[in-house]
């Protein structure tokens, strides 16, 4: 699957950056090389002309994804301390590789004093988005080239982009980015529309262009929903019986929708889910998943 592209990072960059310094964002824009005092560790002893090269490398199996992500830790930091050009970083492996323990992704060379204070949140970066990844490669996987893998909003708050690209990344899909580009009338919006038909006629008028879901909790719902011509029809907590009777009964009524079951989606359910014939499964296990494992290592120590 092809890479998608890396959505803006620098404003997410620069706060986690800004976070393990314990300033004020704006600071990093100071071109201070005192800022690195704040590590004070490494200010208490690594000398301030001290070189590093390194290589970051895998600790365990995964989907590599945040190479770009580490890539621009380094350099804001660099800039950050007014020694932009004083950090160079090599990917050596592509964006989405599958990798074992011990492989190198990524040499390091410059600064000690920038690359050690920037090492944990380059790393975090990188665990935490391959993390995903390779969670998103294994559902999907599991789940076969018909079933569709999808991410919910459930992501860790400010890292929703981010998340959303690791998902890609790992051959799965994404659902709505936000609030804005897509109508998804769950049941606490349809105690407000006065009913399913109702939300959809609503929705068709308020949001021409978009792509209207709507939630269903019984198969009168659904049926409804898919009769009113929502794209996508979800069923929410249906078990496997009730998934196959609720396809089978939507598809008669040749309504063109997609089916989406959601709601208790666990990984040892995805065959499953794909013999009852539903189009999409989402969770939010994927992009809550745990990081994967890489160290930074000097290669003269």
């Amino acid at each position: 699957m092809p890479i998608p592209p890396l959505p803006p990072i620098d404003d997410v960059v620069a706060a986690a950056l800004a976070e393990d310094f314990g300033i004020p964002v704006g600071r990093l824009a100071g071109e201070d090389f005192a800022l690195l005092a704040r590590d004070v560790t490494s200010a208490a002893v690594v000398p301030d002309d001290a070189r590093f090269t390194g290589v970051i490398a895998a600790r365990g199996d995964a989907v590599v994804c945040g190479l770009p992500v580490v890539a621009r830790v380094f350099e804001l930091l660099a800039a950050a301390v007014g020694s932009p050009d004083d950090v160079e970083v090599l990917p050596l492996v592509a964006e989405g590789t599958r990798v074992v323990a011990g492989v190198p992704v990524m040499e390091v060379a410059g600064s000690a004093r920038i690359v050690l204070a920037a090492e944990r949140t380059a790393l975090d970066f990188l665990m935490v988005l391959s993390g995903i990844a390779s969670e998103a490669n294994r559902w999907q996987t599991e789940a076969g080239e018909r079933l569709r893998v999808f991410d919910t909003r459930k992501t860790l708050p400010g890292l929703r982009a981010l998340s959303k690209y690791a998902v890609a990344v790992g051959g799965a899909h994404n659902h709505r980015a936000g609030l804005w580009d897509m109508v998804l009338v769950k049941d606490n919006h349809l105690a407000y529309a006065g009913g399913v038909s109702a939300a959809l006629a609503s929705a068709r008028a308020s949001a021409p262009g978009l792509r209207v879901e709507i939630e269903a909790d019984t198969l009168e719902q659904a049926l409804e929903a898919a009769c009113a011509g929502a794209d996508i029809v979800m069923l929410d907590n249906f078990d496997d019986a009730a998934l196959a009777a609720a396809v089978e009964a939507i598809r008669a009524t040749g309504a063109p929708c997609e089916i989406e079951a959601s709601g208790g989606i666990r990984f040892e359910r995805l065959r499953s889910l794909g013999a009852t014939g539903v189009d999409i499964v989402s969770s939010s296990a994927i992009a809550l998943a745990q990081p994967a494992d890489f160290g930074l290592d000097e290669l003269s120590a």
